[in-house]
């Protein structure tokens, strides 16, 4: 059936506490979707982050980003008073997550201290063990101040005892951070079921590699193609094209596939399993990297002399069983790519910010998408529709309207364009208008919102914190979005 759904990081949620959370104005933005007649709400990873603040550089794979806790929600609990919470009011334009790093946890330690750690709730979280080496791991980088690669020895190399010693005389730190991922455990999974009683469905994502200073690859070396002292032998990236002559050079370690052949893949099962349970869809970031990836020489300062190497696709595919996947399959696509997901008919995405550049053979034109795929005006990674048309000089503006209006034109929609907002609109009618069974459009695209709301620039800092204003979420536009959803029949 045909559906959509908007793109809206957690982070960018309307907030006045300086970052999105899993409070008030995340049930507003679910009961919004509903009122658009959206169906599916689309999330960038939940993960902790760390240097950069990219949730997609995480400490833990399986974490929750203790940010996204709500303060409000802490204070119901009594566990936070009304002069605390009122404290952390922070209304700034964006997320300054330097202040967020040397105020939230103080907030988070205070609210810890008048947590009931012997609730049977909490104890049977503890018990089941999940984050029992994320608690161990923040622990000890909160004692050694360093990537785990240079902790001593006894820790580094995970010895048993030196680690037990290490657990009995940290015991309320390693709480705490058991804490921390109990209390963003009920507060998401109250949200999510909210959503779900709401018929709106949560689409997160699983970034194909962890980072080499992580709880993941500390608790599994054996995972990873790591030399004696744990330093990676090769990294991942993307080989050089015409974005970056030099290539990307993103420094994640590589999977051991050799040795995770002999476990079946118990590594990426969990992973997925994990998953499975937080959200209704999953999308595999850089999916290609599952057929074949770029490996670069550990220590090279660029991606330039990497090579292509196969990895065990179909055995991954086969080993994660029937989840409901989707393929991000951007990037240098081949017939590699192509038959592993024909092999388990995986939605691939489609991106119209990328359609209009060129010639009628573009894959993102209307007439190149089928119905199992993903249509989305940008991504996370793109300039917001609005910004992309500013930046464009009149002669590609022109040939940019030439294809929106062949494109209108071939969905047999009639759209005047006046204007750069009147091409913006014209492009979301092409998004839902299209043949995609899913439509997937980022917030600020459907607000007319300029470069400034960017969520990620790639290859450059300061990204990561766009917020959003509660005023903008009107009925008026609810309205319009769900006659929108309406005229393309996805709802």
């Amino acid at each position: 059936m045909r559906k959509c759904g908007l793109l809206m990081p957690v982070s960018a949620l309307p907030s006045k506490y300086g970052i999105g959370s899993f409070g008030k104005w995340a049930y507003a933005f679910v009961d919004f979707l509903k009122k658009s007649g959206h169906t599916y709400w689309q999330m960038l990873p939940l993960v902790q982050t760390g240097y950069a603040d990219s949730p997609y550089a995480t400490c833990a794979d399986g974490s929750g980003n203790p940010y996204f806790i709500d303060l409000e929600v802490l204070r119901t609990k009594r566990l936070l008073t009304y002069r605390e919470v009122e404290a952390a009011i922070d209304k700034e334009d964006y997320i300054d997550y330097g202040k967020l790093y040397s105020q939230r946890y103080q907030l988070l330690r205070k609210a810890f201290s008048r947590f009931d750690v012997n609730q049977k709730q909490f104890k049977a979280f503890v018990s089941k063990g999940e984050f029992n080496d994320y608690a161990l791991f923040m622990a000890l980088k909160g004692q050694f101040n360093s990537s785990w690669i240079d902790w001593p020895d006894q820790y580094r190399r995970r010895d048993a005892s030196a680690l037990e010693e290490f657990a009995k005389n940290n015991r309320d730190e390693l709480l705490f951070w058991q804490f921390v991922q109990y209390e963003f455990r009920c507060q998401y999974l109250e949200l999510k079921k909210y959503a779900n009683r709401k018929g709106i469905y949560i689409i997160g994502d699983l970034p194909l590699y962890v980072s080499l200073d992580s709880v993941d690859v500390w608790a599994a070396p054996e995972e990873f193609l790591l030399d004696s002292n744990y330093r990676p032998t090769i990294v991942a990236g993307c080989p050089p094209d015409y974005f970056s002559r030099t290539g990307q050079l993103w420094g994640n370690p590589i999977y051991n596939y050799q040795h995770m052949q002999t476990n079946g893949f118990a590594f990426w099962k969990a992973r997925v399993e994990r998953l499975e349970k937080l959200y209704d869809r999953i999308r595999i970031d850089h999916f290609r990297g599952l057929d074949r990836f770029w490996a670069i020489p550990y220590g090279d300062p660029t991606a330039e002399r990497g090579w292509w190497v196969d990895a065990p696709g179909r055995q991954i595919l086969d080993a994660i069983g029937g989840a409901d996947i989707i393929a991000e399959d951007l990037g240098m696509i081949d017939d590699g790519v192509r038959s592993l997901m024909q092999y388990r008919q995986l939605p691939g995405m489609k991106v119209l910010l990328f359609a209009f550049g060129g010639d009628d053979s573009n894959p993102y034109l209307p007439w190149n998408i089928g119905k199992n795929s993903v249509v989305y005006t940008g991504t996370h990674d793109n300039d917001t529709a609005i910004g992309t048309l500013k930046s464009l000089t009149k002669e590609q503006l022109a040939g940019w309207k030439v294809m929106i209006k062949k494109s209108l034109d071939h969905l047999k929609i009639y759209k005047p364009m006046t204007g750069l907002y009147g091409m913006a609109e014209a492009i979301l009618d092409v998004a839902y208008g299209s043949e995609a069974d899913l439509c997937i459009v980022p917030v600020q695209d459907v607000l007319m919102l300029g470069s400034e709301y960017r969520v990620n620039n790639p290859g450059s800092t300061g990204c990561w914190s766009v917020r959003i204003k509660e005023s903008v979420f009107t009925d008026t536009l609810a309205q319009s979005l769900h006659r929108r959803a309406k005229r393309f029949n996805r709802i």
